[in-house]
């Protein structure tokens, strides 16, 4: 047993997604196995101890698990499936990524070389795997049994976070990483639109005005949004729409035609037809299933 597992263990998790005691990091554990389902991570690093995950965007599968952990430069909505049972458990920690933090790390570490002075020819996806090298294992490790103490999770924890964002940038998931810090990018303009959407997606959002606002033209920043999320921005949106629809359901049990209104969908009907188009089930027996989960 490793002895991040070990640390992991002597926590006595719940199941699901739990915070710890410092902000920006949650643990996260499953005791079965969870079939390819849509969600959406914010911008982050998923490390795993023990079991593994799978998460399909478009055409691409990637596997994260022991020795390989999954960096999300921006907020993207995919699907996912979980392996894990009671005798093995998935066990993980999920760390948000701080963007003044990652701006100060780039800038004291410079662009690395094959970045300066370079075009890119295609914008680095939003999502990817990177093996996880000794020094991330043993970062996290540190982080894990710190956070097991107040005192050390408040004085230890955010120096031990930082570690980790700066190994992530080190490893093979840095170009998104580095992407997101440049403001004149259409990496970072795609990232800012993903934020606008995010923050208003109950509005009358059309992709004239997000591309106006990236300074993009509209077949540029359609090109570029796909680039970076697999999706068109009104798959996107109807994607994140959806998601918080199911998250207004199940945390505070409201019904499912109110919730469609909330995120914006002016048809109940609609919302049903897409819900289940997206979920594979209603909105009610969606809800079913999470509760008794």
């Amino acid at each position: 047993m490793s002895k991040l597992v070990e640390h992991l263990e002597q926590l006595n998790l719940p199941e699901g997604f739990s915070e710890s005691r410092l902000k920006g990091v949650r643990f996260f554990k499953a005791l079965r196995h969870i079939p390819r389902t849509p969600i959406i991570y914010e911008s982050g690093i998923v490390i795993i101890a023990q079991g593994n995950k799978v998460a399909y965007l478009g055409d691409q599968a990637f596997h994260y698990d022991a020795d390989n952990y999954l960096v999300l430069s921006v907020a993207i909505p995919f699907e996912c499936e979980t392996f894990a049972s009671p005798e093995s458990p998935l066990l993980g920690v999920y760390i948000d990524v701080d963007l003044s933090q990652l701006h100060d790390l780039i800038s004291k570490l410079g662009h690395p070389a094959d970045f300066a002075g370079k075009k890119r020819s295609a914008l680095p996806r939003g999502i990817g795997p990177a093996p996880l090298a000794d020094a991330v294992a043993d970062a996290t490790t540190r982080l894990v049994q710190c956070l097991q103490s107040e005192t050390e999770a408040q004085i230890l924890g955010p120096g031990l976070v930082r570690e980790i964002l700066f190994r992530a940038l080190c490893g093979d998931q840095a170009p998104a990483l580095y992407a997101l810090a440049m403001h004149n990018d259409n990496f970072s303009r795609i990232a800012r639109a993903l934020k606008s959407i995010h923050s208003n997606f109950a509005t009358n959002l059309d992709v004239d005005t997000l591309a106006k606002k990236a300074h993009l033209s509209t077949s540029a920043f359609h090109r570029a949004f796909k680039e970076v999320t697999a999706d068109s921005p009104v798959q996107y949106l109807k994607k994140v729409r959806l998601s918080k629809a199911l998250g207004f359901m199940t945390q505070q049990g409201i019904k499912s035609y109110v919730a469609a209104d909330k995120v914006g969908y002016e048809s109940a009907s609609q919302f049903s037809r897409e819900f289940k188009r997206y979920y594979g089930k209603s909105p009610a027996e969606m809800v079913k299933v999470l509760r008794t989960a």
